[in-house]
């Protein structure tokens, strides 16, 4: 065993299953039996000037959780017990979905259907991407099935109506979730620098009736205000991009911006959201493999994934 291999998983025992921190596999969506299913999506709408950015995160991922996988039942102090708790809640992980980087409709279309199902089977979808765009088709799964909060944590607002003539692509996801009936508030954490959006764009999402809450904000007056934006009781879709993170801790992004939340300002939100409301679902976007440094990225994004996947199991306790 080289150096480079030796972690204190190795100590644990633990061993790549190939799922995430060892879940038990389900790849048959139409015979999942779960309360939660992780779901591995590498792009959907990809933009030629960048391609499939992100088509490496589900594999690296769950590569960096790996070291985790001997002690999903030892003690976690984030939680004050195991992983997913005593409550008897089920979570697996279904795999990759099967996607093409030149088929951008068919895509959109695969991602929409799996999410479906997976909500047809009574799970809660976990959605690990992926690029930018892959919210949208997850987004559209939950049409006609009632009214929903979208809490999205990011550093840019994704409010435009088109980059380039593309219309679902990673610039336009929040404009497309306010055209969705199933959509009655958009809540929008993290921003902070600049991004794609102009004036016009972001005067577009004020006047759709979007709530903002900077990061700058969050670091004047804490989490608190956000949480109060959420109704109690609402239905909630959390689309989380690895940018709203500081890039000290999250460096691989292809949109870097300084000033972003820490560890425990994401998990805060995330477990505020869940005391207060009902997560419906959650995806993680825009981890970039080939722009991470020493495997620290892959690492957080992994644990703001299980760290959501614990908390939804205490929820369904």
């Amino acid at each position: 065993m080289s150096q480079g291999d030796r972690n204190i998983g190795t100590m644990y025992g633990s061993a790549d299953s190939g799922t995430f921190r060892g879940l038990p596999a389900c790849r048959d969506l139409n015979a999942l039996e779960a309360d939660i299913a992780l779901l591995g999506v590498a792009c959907a709408t990809p933009y030629r000037s960048v391609g499939a950015y992100c088509a490496e995160a589900p594999a690296a991922i769950r590569a960096a959780m790996a070291h985790d996988s001997a002690t999903v039942s030892h003690y976690d102090f984030d939680f004050g017990g195991p992983w997913l708790g005593t409550g008897g809640a089920r979570a697996v992980d279904c795999g990759d979905l099967a996607v093409d980087e030149n088929d951008a409709a068919g895509n959109r279309e695969k991602i929409r259907a799996a999410v479906s199902t997976v909500l047809d089977r009574g799970a809660v979808p976990v959605i690990l991407g992926g690029d930018d765009s892959v919210p949208i088709p997850m987004l559209q799964a939950f049409e006609g099935r009632g009214r929903y909060t979208l809490l999205q944590l990011d550093a840019h607002i994704d409010f435009r109506e088109e980059v380039d003539g593309e219309r679902f692509g990673l610039s336009s996801t929040m404009r497309r979730a306010s055209e969705l009936a199933s959509i009655e508030r958009i809540i929008q954490v993290g921003q902070r620098g600049v991004g794609s959006a102009r004036p016009a764009d972001y005067e577009a999402a004020l006047a759709h009736g979007v709530k903002f809450v900077s990061a700058r904000a969050i670091d004047a007056k804490g989490i608190g205000q956000v949480l109060d934006l959420v109704p109690k009781d609402a239905e909630v879709l959390i689309a989380f991009d690895c940018d709203v993170l500081d890039p000290a801790i999250m460096p691989g992004v292809i949109g870097r911006a300084q000033g972003g939340l820490d560890y425990w300002q994401a998990a805060g939100i995330i477990e505020g959201v869940a005391e207060r409301a009902r997560i419906a679902a959650f995806d993680l976007v825009e981890f970039m493999p080939a722009r991470d440094v020493g495997g620290l990225g892959a690492l957080l994004a992994g644990r703001i994934l299980a760290y959501t996947i614990g908390v939804l199991a205490r929820a369904k306790r």
